[in-house]
């Protein structure tokens, strides 16, 4: 079973963001590099951001290491057990 993390947005500007985004990536390259992560990206309404991790265990760990949850640029966010099936086609 995956986990993903799901944040909602804080409204932070652009400018912002992209001054806390190497530290968020540095973190992030880390669980790519160990494969426990395999899908991130923002939503298309730039209201908030997911994350698809392999197991819960590591999205726990990584809400607590992850600069845009620790400064503040997510307001919110919820860790939820995803029971995917990949349809092959």
């Amino acid at each position: 079973m995956k986990a993903v993390v799901i944040g909602e947005g804080a409204g932070a500007t652009m400018e912002t963001i992209m001054s806390v985004y190497p530290r968020h990536k540095i973190v992030l390259d880390k669980y790519i590099e160990r494969g426990e992560v395999i899908g991130v990206g923002p939503f298309a309404d730039k209201g908030g951001n997911m994350a698809i991790f392999k197991t819960r265990a590591a999205a726990e760990q990584f809400v607590t290491e992850d600069p845009f949850i620790l400064e503040g640029l997510i307001r919110s966010f919820v860790i939820r057990d995803w029971n995917d099936n990949l349809i092959q086609g």
